[in-house]
């Protein structure tokens, strides 16, 4: 019989990523426990605290995996009632590009390219170039151990796997630049939603008990309009899962979802992969299933998951969408959408039509555009919202048509106001330039330090 350890571990689902899972150590022997969890991938949060986040969102199987052991080696371990019905729950990915695959193949598919991903995270993988390849990612590699093998990689999170293998980074760069010269990058690509869904994950404890990572500073707490943009695919999934009443529909590309409301008068559209400055969310409101538009919303794809959070709970709270079928937008229609603005002393200008809020540290506004709102068949906005010197320099977007229900107009106003969210610290870099033509051998002898960006 294994002898018992004077550790007990705690299994809890993580406060506020919706997959990820938090472990709590007490007892003398905690770090038996925090080893052997540190060994499987968990991080350490704070003093006696890991979490696992994963870019697959198999958290709460490989929690489960590691009670076992866990067990098995003495270890007391308690699952709470809400990660055991997560455990328990039986789900798979929407329209997964191998549906030929069962659900533990998909599992260790997803598993490989979680090493994959922690590979990179930890520097074991040491990317020398990326490009765009169709709807997805491409890179090319070299691991720092494993026989410093070079690898060209496909796709991306818990899709991103092992296309091809070489002997040298020379020849994997050759190779990748003859079939990707002109969307060929050097260095990594930028992080994915779910990727920086997934450090914020890590960094929501108590920050001064736990393990520095000057590669990953912690975040830090903005207004929710420079918040970061977080996963939007993650919140449009957990929104269809606590809404019943709206059903999802995938296009036959994939690219694009549709959350329609059970009554047919409401439907979200969400474009996957958007760039931040691009339309990445419609909502389009009807009086019935075969009535002309009532009004439109759109929001790019850098808007704030806190901002998007309240304008889909909004929607869900009964009729809120529902609008006065061509009242007017009148000056106390816009006083009400507005007043949380003024209640927080945002600045008030008029130019013109357009009437403007603008925070009093000028890095966001909302703008009201009075030719629009008396010309309703013109395809300008009468609402703008964004962040951003102006709404022509914006790093995000959300326009709305007269219509729009007052009341989501006050509701966002008074996100911007008074709501608060985290945005990832930039890490300060040297910038080392590579002359433009410059040759992937080249680019590859420039030295691999973290600390530098190239450009070209």
């Amino acid at each position: 019989m294994t002898p018992a350890i004077d550790a007990h571990v705690r299994l809890d689902t993580h406060p506020t990523h919706p997959s990820a899972v938090q472990a709590v150590l007490t007892g003398t022997q905690a770090r038996v426990a925090l080893m052997a969890l540190d060994a499987a991938g968990w991080s350490v949060a704070a003093t006696n605290v890991l979490v696992l986040v994963r870019i697959d969102h198999e958290e709460p199987y490989w929690a489960n995996d590691a009670a076992k052991h866990l067990t098995a080696e003495g270890i007391t371990v308690e699952i709470t009632p809400r990660l055991q019905e997560a455990i328990d729950e039986e789900w798979t990915w929407p329209n997964y590009p191998m549906p030929w695959c069962t659900r533990s193949e998909i599992r260790e598919i997803s598993d490989q390219a979680q090493k994959i991903h922690n590979d990179i995270r930890h520097g074991h993988l040491l990317i020398h170039a990326h490009a765009r390849d169709g709807h997805t990612t491409v890179a090319v590699g070299t691991y720092l151990h494993r026989g410093g093998k070079s690898v060209y990689l496909h796709g991306e999170d818990h899709l991103r796997q092992v296309a091809d293998t070489f002997d040298s980074p020379a020849e994997a760069l050759v190779a990748f630049e003859k079939v990707h010269a002109a969307e060929m990058r050097p260095g990594p690509a930028p992080l994915t939603d779910t990727e920086r869904t997934a450090i914020a994950a890590r960094s929501v404890f108590d920050v001064t008990t736990a393990k520095s990572d000057p590669s990953h500073p912690e975040p830090e707490t903005v207004p929710a309009y420079l918040a970061d943009a977080g996963d939007h695919d993650a919140l449009l999934d957990s929104f269809l899962d606590a809404h019943g009443e709206f059903e999802r529909w995938r296009t036959w590309s994939d690219e694009t979802t549709h959350a329609i409301h059970e009554s047919q008068t409401l439907r979200i559209e969400r474009v996957h992969e958007s760039p931040a400055h691009e339309t990445a969310w419609t909502v389009a409101a009807y009086e019935t299933p075969v009535s002309d538009r009532m009004w439109v919303l759109t929001a790019t794809g850098g808007t704030p998951a806190q901002v998007m959070q309240e304008l889909l709970d909004h929607l869900a709270d009964g009729d809120g969408w529902d609008t006065a079928i061509g009242a007017a937008v009148d000056e106390k229609t816009v006083t009400a959408a507005t007043q949380p603005l003024s209640d927080a002393g945002w600045k008030h200008t008029l130019n013109g039509r357009w009437i403007r809020w603008t925070s009093p540290a000028g890095d966001a506004g909302v703008q009201f555009d009075a030719f629009a709102a008396q010309h309703p068949n013109h395809t300008l906005a009468t609402w703008t919202v964004w962040a951003g010197t102006s709404p022509d320099h914006s790093t995000w977007t959300v326009t709305a048509s007269p219509h729009t229900p007052s009341s989501l107009m006050a509701n966002l106003s008074e996100t911007l106001a008074y709501a608060s969210g985290t945005r990832q610290v930039q890490t300060t870099t040297r910038e080392h330039r590579v002359p433009l033509g410059a040759t992937p051998l080249a680019i590859l002898a420039a030295k691999a330090d973290p600390a530098v960006s190239y450009t070209r």
